[in-house]
């Protein structure tokens, strides 16, 4: 999925949850995403409904938005895989050292967000090395 619509990103995060649950084959990408899910029972039911698709996680209704994040453990999962860029692997197997997998990850998700969100408000690119630094300062 390069650049997909809001509606096939819910909908790839649904279809893998319901081929979990009628124990049908996965592709290796929704395989990565099923480890995430797992991870997050409390999305459970919202992917099981289909009005979710239409559904609006705006911050000030104070929910999370179940398929952003999702979607950003899945960035953050491929990132570790081919360890782009290059020193997120290592700083992250710190994180770990210190804690559990899923609160490292949870701590890359904050700073992919604070560059991402950066980015978006400068109209620039992403800052990889500000992103970097962000997750080494994390990891200590």
């Amino acid at each position: 999925m390069f650049n997909p619509s809001r509606e096939q990103v819910r909908q790839f995060f649904m279809d893998t949850w319901r081929k979990h649950r009628q124990d049908e084959l996965l592709t290796p990408l929704e395989a990565m995403a099923l480890d995430w899910i797992i991870e997050h029972p409390e999305y459970h039911a919202v992917l099981m409904d289909e009005a979710s698709t239409d559904a609006d996680y705006l911050p000030e209704g104070g929910r999370t938005n179940p398929f952003l994040h999702l979607s950003m453990h899945l960035a953050i999962a491929e990132q570790l895989s081919i360890d782009q860029p290059p020193g997120i692997r290592a700083a992250y197997q710190r994180l770990v050292s210190r804690t559990d997998a899923h609160h490292a990850a949870h701590q890359l998700m904050e700073a992919l967000g604070q560059i991402v969100w950066e980015a978006q408000r400068d109209r620039s690119p992403p800052d990889s090395e500000k992103y970097l630094e962000l997750i080494r300062r994390a990891a200590g």
